[in-house]
């Protein structure tokens, strides 16, 4: 019996919040979104303010998912994550404070990007407390149920990208394995791709002495464990032996006579 109650317990306190959230994004969208925009990658939104000095996107004001970032995650996040009930009544008090009487200086988010924002007029949004409420889920809730509806395309290799197939392979053809960590927006990839690892002899360079794996990050996890040595940076070659140990890592694009270098020097 007391199972019973706890499961039900469960089930109406999801269901409770489900509908808390559901309402929060309605408010969001009737409220909030003519200011503040639709979801954008964060990838984009990095370029957008630290590289291009907000030219890109010409943002006046945070996204959704920057508010989101700012209320939950950010340096400047508010209470307590291990205690989601006080933090959440943080939050409410944050948006009642913030939506009565906005201050740019009393902003959580990031300080060096602050400065592009349009100053925000004082609005009644003629939220009740149940409103507040439901805002402060939306926001609590979001990247999660955002990541529920988009799941990340992080895929274990492929029947055809098995490591233990790959050791295999290598040690019958005593050939080394080169993994090439590459990405759909990395323009240097690009560049490399076109200038060096079409031509001819580097393709013949490369298929004489090595298993040549290129990963998409965005679509596979690194195999071998190179995860544990890739710092981000693309395109990242990582030399291994034929037990698939890492011999030698090289971030950065490259030109084909340096390349050639690099194949040679892997392959004693």
């Amino acid at each position: 019996m007391i199972k019973k109650s706890v499961v039900l317990f469960a089930i109406i306190l999801i269901s409770s919040l489900n509908a808390n959230y559901e309402r929060g994004q309605e408010i969001f969208l009737e409220k909030c979104s003519s200011c503040h925009g639709n979801f954008i990658e964060m990838k984009l939104l990095k370029k957008n303010f630290f590289e291009k000095d907000n030219k890109l996107l010409n943002l006046r004001s945070p996204t959704v998912n920057m508010l989101a970032y700012a209320i939950m995650d950010s340096p400047k996040r508010i209470g307590d994550k291990e205690d989601p009930e006080m933090q959440q009544i943080e939050i409410e008090e944050y948006l009642n404070t913030y939506l009565r009487t906005p201050d740019l200086n009393n902003s959580i988010c990031e300080p060096s990007i602050i400065k592009y924002y349009d100053e925000k007029k004082s609005v009644d949004y003629r939220l009740s407390e149940k409103d507040i409420f439901s805002l402060a889920v939306f926001f609590m809730e979001y990247k999660k149920e955002r990541l529920k509806k988009n799941p990340k395309k992080i895929r274990v290799l492929s029947n055809n990208f098995n490591e233990n197939k790959l050791l295999v392979e290598a040690k019958e053809t005593n050939k080394k394995i080169l993994v090439y960590a590459t990405s759909k927006t990395c323009h240097f990839c690009k560049k490399m791709d076109k200038e060096v690892l079409s031509l001819s002899d580097i393709e013949k360079e490369i298929k004489k002495d090595y298993i040549f794996l290129k990963v998409d990050i965005e679509d596979f996890s690194l195999p071998f464990g190179l995860i544990k040595e890739f710092k981000g940076m693309t395109p990242t070659f990582f030399a291994l032996n034929d037990e698939g140990e890492l011999q030698n890592k090289y971030p950065g694009s490259w030109n084909k006579r340096d390349f050639l270098i690099i194949l040679k020097e892997n392959n004693k």
